[in-house]
C-alpha cells in the first residue's frame, strides 16, 4: 500500500505560522492586526479600491471586511466614500495616518524579511515565493 501524499495545504498553514512568527511581533508593537496590515500595505500600493476588490486582494471575507474597516476609520487610518455613479460601491483609501502606518512599518517589515531570508537563504526564499506565484496561477 503506497504512503498518503503530504498534505500540501497542511503544510502551507505550517509555513504560513512559522513566517508570520518574523512579522506578527512587528504587528503587535504597532496595535495592528495581520488583516490590518494587508489593508495598509495593498492600499499604499493600489490607492483607493471598491471593497469588493480589496477584499479579494486582502484575502478577507467579505463581512469580515466591513469590521476590520470600521475599526480602521475609527482609529483615521482609512476613509470610506460612496462612488459617485454607484451609491452601492464603497471606495476605500489611505489616510495620512495610515500612510504614515506604512511607512513606518515597512522599514521594520524590511528588517524582518531580511531576518527571514537570512535564517533560509535568499535563494531559497526567491524560489519559495515564485514556486508561490506559480501556484496562485493554477486554476482549478
Amino acid at each position: 500500500m503506497n504512503s498518503p501524499r503530504q498534505s500540501l495545504t497542511l503544510n502551507l498553514l505550517q509555513a504560513r505560522d512559522v513566517a508570520m512568527g518574523f512579522f506578527r511581533p512587528s504587528l503587535n508593537e504597532h496595535g495592528l492586526t495581520e488583516q490590518q496590515w494587508r489593508v495598509i500595505r495593498i492600499l499604499s500600493q493600489q490607492g483607493e479600491l471598491e471593497t469588493n476588490r480589496l477584499a479579494d486582494l486582502a484575502c478577507i471575507l467579505k463581512p469580515s471586511l466591513t469590521g476590520v474597516l470600521s475599526r480602521m476609520e475609527e482609529a483615521r487610518l482609512i476613509s470610506r466614500r460612496k462612488r459617485d455613479s454607484d451609491q452601492r460601491c464603497v471606495l476605500v483609501r489611505l489616510d495620512d495616518a495610515g500612510m504614515q502606518c506604512f511607512n513606518t512599518m515597512s522599514e521594520r517589515m524590511e528588517q524582518n524579511y531580511q531576518r527571514l531570508q537570512a535564517r533560509l537563504g535568499e535563494q531559497k526564499l526567491q524560489t519559495l515565493l515564485g514556486l508561490l506565484n506559480d501556484l496562485k496561477a493554477v486554476k482549478p
